[in-house]
């Protein structure tokens, strides 16, 4: 529960500066005639819009195991972070689209207006302000180990990356005059790209999630090495490792001595569990199948 709070916590602060972002960019970016500024409004619109997401599907996957779900709702955060990143990904497509148009309209001879300082002074804010906010909810999503929040962390940062090529386009464009005024779809279209990255970096983590990617090598590694450390115990095979959400999931074979009183294996497979849960989590689900040495 207290996981669940903390969650909603970050990510209605964020949803706050999210809206506030989103008001003054779009009316930034009509006022000050900047292409890059009213690109930099519709990530914002996408921020909040994740943000939404964010709070919908974290209620869900905290709910606790029940008969349709023996390993509990956690995929559903996983369904959240995924869902977020195809959101961005559609945002950088219709971004980088809009920038190329008026790119290819400046190539053939259209003038295009030139963006406001108040555009500029809007992006610099954004900055600041989206920076902030990704440092606060990457910390807060490490510490309750959420895919979600930390997506929509990096949702935050790839606004403020935007926002400092949107300032450098709008920028160059009043500095330099009439004739660099394509630097603003230039920066759209930087933006753009940029937000393409991230997107698809939060969704290959989902999709391999999803479909049971298992856990990188050195994490089996120091399973394996957890494991071995009882003498009693060998020959550890058929791992299976995957995530279910927040929470991890551990399955192997053991062999111990065939002779070994049931209430002694018992003991070791328990004492084993209470070592993998130490290092990966108490919420780990661990099976552990004892085979009699051959």
């Amino acid at each position: 529960m207290e996981r669940e709070k903390e969650i909603y916590k970050v990510t209605i602060v964020g949803g706050v500066v999210n809206a506030l972002l989103l008001v003054v960019k779009f009316i930034a970016g009509v006022v000050g005639h900047s292409a890059a500024m009213v690109a930099d409004a519709v990530h914002s619109l996408s921020d909040l819009v994740s943000d939404v997401v964010v709070l919908a599907f974290v209620r869900i996957s905290n709910k606790p195991q029940d008969a349709s779900h023996d390993y509990g709702h956690g995929k559903y955060e996983t369904v959240a972070a995924t869902a977020i990143g195809l959101v961005l990904m559609a945002v950088a497509g219709g971004i980088v689209w809009s920038g190329c148009t008026r790119i290819a309209a400046w190539w053939h001879g259209e003038q295009l207006a030139a963006p406001g300082w108040i555009a500029l002074w809007t992006a610099v804010l954004s900055i600041v302000l989206k920076e902030g906010t990704y440092w606060y909810t990457l910390r807060k999503a490490r510490q309750c180990e959420s895919a979600a929040m930390e997506a929509n962390a990096w949702h935050h940062r790839s606004d403020a990356l935007s926002s400092i090529g949107t300032t450098l386009g709008i920028g160059g464009a009043i500095l330099l005059g009439q004739r660099w005024t394509v630097l603003d779809p230039v920066a759209s279209v930087v933006v753009g790209v940029v937000i393409a990255v991230v997107a698809l970096r939060i969704v290959k983590s989902g999709i391999d999630e999803l479909t049971e990617h298992s856990l990188p090598d050195e994490d089996e590694a120091e399973i394996l090495h957890i494991v071995t450390r009882y003498d009693d115990v060998s020959s550890p095979h058929h791992l299976r490792t995957r995530r279910i959400g927040n929470r991890i999931a551990i399955e192997m074979h053991l062999r111990m001595n065939g002779s070994t009183p049931l209430h002694q294996a018992h003991e070791r497979a328990s004492a084993i569990e209470r070592d993998l849960r130490a290092r990966f989590g108490s919420d780990t689900h661990i099976s552990l199948h004892l085979e009699p040495e051959k």
